[in-house]
């Protein structure tokens, strides 16, 4: 297979006037993918090679640690390999055409079960007041699926709590109303009833839902550290970012059956393009329950 890639860099070269660094590029990609082919798929001829081997040659660039712009490097250069391949005749089919492009190739953020989210959200002990404002914190990120930086400039003016809703002031100051749900709308009645008037402080006026201990709007860095907290109290080991809680509540909306354009309002995004990484979690997610249960995996 490797005379094959040679003679197609050989075309690189000579037919399309390609430099030497770039041509070294695409030897060095292409001889991981053959290599990745005879060792790992026992394939010895590129007519034998499917869809699913590219794939899974991407994953494992995934695994091994490849930024997102490798391997879409490497996805670049298979792709026009195959490309000549077919329409040399050495192949029949374009195996590598059906492919996503590469600038269709995400980072797949971590999400929680939702087990491990209700782990969590067990953690704030209800006895202590500062344990209702941690817990109402985390019931409103999860219920709504709010960035960090939403949630800490909430107002009362925001919260409608009879109906059940907050606006929520997003990226380039644009406003959209979320429902909170049943359980986050309790526990947040709670807290303003209960535990945000002993944290107000004479002189130093707030309007902000959630407080600190020094009567301030909370900050988005303190909001941070309470929701790595509770991970820790949870025993969760997972790799945890201040927007984990939002990525768990759209990938829980979708699995649970929710229309994509809803969650796209929901989350506040421009494009459904950035709401659709979503769907791919759900793939994944798919893809491992499927390996695992399989009798033939």
């Amino acid at each position: 297979m490797k005379e094959l890639v040679e003679e197609f860099l050989d075309y690189l070269l000579v037919e399309r006037g390609l430099s030497e660094n770039t041509i070294s590029a695409y030897r060095r990609d292409l001889y991981k993918y053959v290599l990745f082919l005879e060792k790992s798929k026992k394939i010895n001829h590129l007519q034998e090679v499917q869809h699913g081997n590219i794939s899974d040659f991407m994953m494992q660039q995934k695994d091994d640690g490849l930024s997102a712009n490798s391997i879409s490097r490497n996805l670049v250069a298979i792709k026009v390999f195959h490309r000549f391949l077919t329409r040399e005749r050495y192949v029949k089919k374009d195996v590598a055409d059906v492919l996503d492009s590469p600038k269709l190739w995400k980072h797949l953020p971590d999400v929680l079960s939702i087990f491990e989210v209700e782990q969590i959200l067990k953690q704030p002990n209800l006895k202590d007041w500062m344990g209702v404002r941690d817990r109402a914190i985390l019931e409103v990120m999860y219920a709504t699926g709010m960035r960090v930086s939403e949630l800490s400039s909430l107002t009362l003016e925001n919260l409608n709590i009879d109906v059940g809703f907050l606006k929520c002031v997003g990226k380039g100051n644009k406003e959209r109303i979320v429902p909170i749900g049943r359980q986050a709308k309790d526990i947040l009645q709670k807290y303003i009833g209960k535990t945000r008037p002993k944290l107000l402080k004479k002189g130093v006026p707030a309007r902000s839902i959630f407080l600190s201990r020094l009567g301030k709007p909370i900050s988005r860095q303190s909001i941070w550290k309470i929701i790595k907290k509770y991970v820790s109290a949870a025993r969760i080991k997972k790799k945890i970012t201040p927007h984990t809680l939002r990525h768990s509540f759209a990938t829980h909306m979708l699995e649970r059956g929710a229309d994509l354009r809803v969650v796209q309002e929901l989350l506040g995004h421009a494009d459904i393009s950035t709401t659709q990484i979503y769907t791919h979690i759900d793939k994944e997610r798919l893809k491992s329950i499927h390996h695992k249960y399989h009798p033939r995996p």
